[in-house]
């Protein structure tokens, strides 16, 4: 992201990241040999989901808490072309929230590591089956913000 779209804390812990590395399949792309813009939520969400199962805030962690993370926003900024059997990287960084949120901000790197699209999403965390939007995290959440301000989560992995 050329710019970080979330308020930055003075006290807040450094984001944390994950990148997944992939490579363009034939059915992600159009007729013109390039990725379709319809295919990058869910490279997006590639990346969101290795980093939540990384460090314990993956959906079935939500799940097992008995909470939704609904996407509330999400942005992209395309910036160049992916191109069929193209390797690509997808980089996300969580971003210091104390709210019942989740914020990300997304890269797409090719393999020339050129930037080829930037993005944000934020998730909001609902009491589930209830569908209460949630005001505070929820304990376990709150338990994980403990562990990363703290520094007990390692950092910088790459799946």
């Amino acid at each position: 992201m050329r710019k970080n779209p979330f308020k930055t804390f003075p006290d807040a812990p450094k984001p944390l990241s994950f990148s997944v590395t992939r490579r363009v399949r034939f059915e992600e792309v159009d007729a013109l040999g390039i990725v379709w813009h319809g295919r990058y939520p869910s490279y997006f969400e590639d990346v969101r989901e290795a980093l939540g199962d990384r460090y314990g805030i993956g959906y079935l962690d939500f799940f097992r808490e008995k909470v939704a993370a609904p996407l509330r926003q999400l942005h992209f900024e395309y910036l160049k072309p992916l191109s069929l059997r193209e390797n690509f990287t997808i980089k996300a960084e969580l971003h210091w929230s104390e709210a019942a949120r989740i914020n990300l901000t997304y890269e797409i790197i090719n393999e020339k590591g050129e930037l080829t699209t930037s993005g944000y999403s934020v998730q909001m965390m609902l009491d589930y089956p209830e569908k209460s939007v949630l005001m505070v995290p929820p304990p376990f959440f709150q338990a994980f913000l403990k562990r990363w301000q703290e520094n007990f989560i390692p950092d910088d992995h790459h799946e």
